[in-house]
């Protein structure tokens, strides 16, 4: 297994970037050729354009990194295939079918949300090829979908739920806030976490006092801010896409009204966030999957290797990097454990071993789950224009004390 924290040395740094940048000459080209029976080839979509384009490059460096340490580990070439999935499954399904007929394809690497995950898995599992995907934590389907090669390293719904528990317990019991109030987006996943949060936070004695629906794609949040408002919601709940968080954030400031905490899961992963609410913005909480402020498994090795790499001021990584990262790790090990690139010894050792990656250690559950309660879901706050992490706590300098409450409008 994989635990490294040591500093990247310049003779394997100048190898790594030699392999990122044969794999980005390799990605813009028409795939033709097969591999050799030593290489190792991922294939792999990003959504560089359509509604979730503002993450594509965070995710396309994340598997970059990755690919660069695999280069490094393991004894063989690996080949990283990824396209532009235009945040569209039909095309992501085309793009894939492009590459494993052009390429002899070992392994499968999923895009951002459930939408494509879910598509990228399906094809997978018909092509009988290991997929890892993250970004995606809804669970119906890995236990409707009889999946077999599908392996989701990333927290998932019931992670989340146990996560949001974690936070509100850093607040001192006498101030600890009781009411709250779910936004609940029109979609499988949209109820099996409003059901989670639901069900944990009032065995745990809060007061679910608004549970409410909302479409996906709606431009209107006024009804729900007026709902809440009414209700006395204190803690606000939700996982929209990112165009809706921004919109429901820019709308409870018209209507001068904010929870205390508020947890928008995936609608405030993006950089896009901040560049669209600036202050506005900031106190709001997401689980993206990987949070600066992390440590061991790898954290120190990525960041300097993200800052060696890519020309960035940015004093903490996008999120998405390290939840990118933090599949190839998996990837890496499961080859080094399998001894080999064959499908199925790859899917042997994604159902036996215990994964140590830059978000925790973890083993899968045979329907490709993170096993029960291994995998802490890391809460990040936005505070000052970055992503930092507030729960669980680390000695870290990236992480921060969580900021509690959210002061009223006229008080930012």
């Amino acid at each position: 297994m994989v635990s490294d924290d040591s500093p990247v040395t310049r003779r394997s740094y100048l190898k790594a970037t030699a392999g990122t940048a044969a794999v980005a000459s390799l990605a813009g080209c028409a795939f033709g050729g097969e591999s050799s029976d030593d290489t190792l080839t991922i294939a792999g979509t990003v959504p560089e354009t359509g509604q979730f384009s503002s993450l594509g490059e965070d995710l396309r460096r994340g598997y970059e990194l990755g690919q660069s340490r695999m280069n490094e580990q393991l004894d063989r070439d690996v080949e990283l295939i990824l396209q532009d999935d235009e945040s569209d499954a039909q095309t992501l399904r085309q793009n894939l079918q492009q590459m494993t007929s052009n390429n002899d394809v070992n392994m499968i690497w999923g895009s951002f949300s459930s939408l494509l995950v879910t598509a990228g898995s399906a094809f997978a599992e018909n092509q009988n090829l290991p997929f890892l995907g993250i970004a995606f934590a809804y669970e119906e389907p890995h236990r409707n979908d009889n999946y077999e090669w599908t392996y989701s390293p990333f927290p998932k719904s019931r992670d989340v739920a146990r996560s949001t528990l974690g936070t509100l317990d850093l607040i001192p019991e006498e101030e600890r806030p009781s009411r709250i109030g779910i936004w609940e987006p029109n979609s499988g996943w949209g109820k099996e976490q409003a059901d989670y949060w639901e069900n944990r936070l009032g065995e745990e004695g809060y007061n679910i006092v608004l549970r409410e629906t909302f479409e996906i794609g709606s431009q209107d949040f006024s009804t729900l801010i007026s709902q809440s408002q009414s209700a006395d919601v204190e803690v606000l709940l939700s996982n929209p896409t990112p165009g809706g968080g921004i919109t429901a954030v820019n709308q409870m400031q018209s209507n001068n009204w904010s929870p205390k905490m508020l947890k928008f899961v995936r609608g405030a992963d993006p950089s896009a966030w901040w560049s669209a609410l600036e202050d506005a913005g900031a106190y709001a909480l997401m689980c993206p999957g990987w949070v600066p402020g992390l440590t061991g498994n790898g954290n120190q090795r990525l960041r300097e290797s993200y800052t060696s790499e890519y020309d960035t001021e940015g004093e903490y990584m996008p999120v998405n990097v390290g939840g990118s990262y933090n599949l190839t790790q998996v990837a890496l090990q499961s080859v080094q454990a399998a001894g080999s690139i064959e499908a199925g010894d790859i899917q042997s050792a994604l159902r036996s071993e215990t994964f140590q990656t830059v978000i925790g250690e973890f083993g899968f559950e045979d329907n490709g789950l993170p096993a029960e309660g291994e995998l802490t879901a890391p809460t990040g706050q936005w505070w000052d224009g970055a992503q930092r992490l507030a729960y669980p706590n680390t000695d870290s300098e990236r992480s921060l004390d969580f900021r509690y409450p959210i002061p009223p409008w006229s008080e930012r």
